[in-house]
């Protein structure tokens, strides 16, 4: 595992580990690591190795979920390989907070809310989608993805305010959901047909068997994306861009799809913009473009120009020895050797900054 500097463009430390680093996730406190059988928790400030939890169940995807909130600063992974249990850990305190008991089949997507306060979950039958208070482990909401058909759910995602929960998985639909609890203090409606058919299904799910009254009374999607392929991987999130609540939607074959979402109304998302994140300049002549202006350069090509900041050598402040040596696998008691001040954002300059004096040297030249 290899940590840099974005700012600076330069690694600040690596560590080894005894086998393939799965997943890495990591808030302003903690830095998680983890491995199929293994997790590690770092420090971030000094990338020490507070705690390896060692023999957790089989994790051959590396699925696991760390809440963004570092003051909340939950960990969670499956905690049984056979059935959809989520083991929740305290990463500040470095203690079990709780175990929920959330899918009768094994995990597929867990994702935290922006307060550490929620949790979402759904299994490999993809068919279901459950949020749970954090750390009490409650069960809180439950929607309805599908009844035709299993899936396999890719990406749970919270917007901001914890109101939406967006679902993306194999198949042509991104679903969104209203996270949003009835306030009973509210004046009654005027009573409609649907309002009196919804009263007569709530009743009369007290006398059905368990399973068919949880069916009854899942929530279903408030709102949807329709894709024109199917079968890729897909991640989605809820952002708010240029003030307006968006949904993004990033495909394994490198497009990225923005959406707009109406929070009042739900119903069907429109296609406000598509990017291709590939080189456009590497794009096959048979391969269809897009519809819209391309943008003059990608992201991924904009990242990957050749760095515009000095070698860390010349840079005072930088530490080389903030980790071990290339190769070798960190044992339990390993601490970092210096400090890597990775929270402090006083210590390096902006990136504009390095460009500039780059720009001057140039002049000059």
């Amino acid at each position: 595992m290899n940590v840099y500097h974005f700012k600076k463009g330069t690694e600040i430390c690596n560590y080894s580990y005894s086998n393939k680093i799965l997943a890495v996730r990591l808030n302003r406190q903690r830095l998680i690591v983890c491995l199929e059988e293994s997790i590690y928790i770092h420090n971030i400030k000094d990338m020490k190795l507070l705690k390896t939890l060692l023999d957790i169940p089989s994790n051959p995807t590396g699925l696991c979920a760390l809440s963004t909130n570092h003051s909340n600063s939950y960990l969670a992974y499956p905690g049984c390989s056979t059935i959809g249990e989520i083991l929740v850990y305290d990463t500040n305190n470095l203690s079990t907070v709780t175990v929920i008991p959330a899918h009768d089949s094994p995990l597929a997507a867990l994702a935290f809310n922006h307060t550490g306060t929620k949790i979402a979950s759904a299994s490999e039958k993809g068919t279901v989608i459950r949020v749970f208070s954090v750390p009490e482990g409650q069960r809180l909401y439950e929607f309805r993805r599908g009844m035709k058909r299993y899936v396999n759910i890719s990406s749970l995602s919270f917007s901001m305010d914890s109101k939406f929960l967006s679902a993306s998985s194999n198949t042509e639909t991104v679903h969104i959901f209203k996270v949003e609890q009835l306030n009973p203090s509210c004046p009654e409606e005027s009573p409609t047909w649907s309002a009196y058919m919804g009263k007569m299904f709530m009743a009369a799910s007290n006398y059905l068997p368990l399973q068919v009254s949880d069916m009854m009374n899942q929530e279903r999607a408030f709102a949807a994306v329709r894709l024109n392929f199917c079968g890729q991987r897909l991640i989605c999130t809820l952002a708010t861009i240029q003030k307006l609540p968006r949904l993004l939607v990033a495909s394994s074959d490198g497009h990225l799809y923005i959406y707009n979402l109406d929070p009042h109304e739900g119903g069907e998302c429109v296609l406000v913009k598509q990017h291709r994140l590939f080189d456009l300049n590497k794009i096959d002549e048979n391969e269809e473009h897009d519809v819209r202006p391309p943008v003059p350069q990608s992201y991924a090509a904009t990242v990957a120009r050749p760095s515009a900041v000095p070698p860390s050598s010349t840079m005072p402040g930088y530490s080389e020895d903030g980790g071990t040596l290339k190769g070798e696998v960190i044992p339990d008691y390993e601490l970092a050797a210096g400090p890597v001040c990775l929270d402090d954002e006083n210590e390096f300059p902006p990136i504009i900054s390095c460009l500039g004096s780059k720009n001057e040297k140039t002049k000059r030249s």
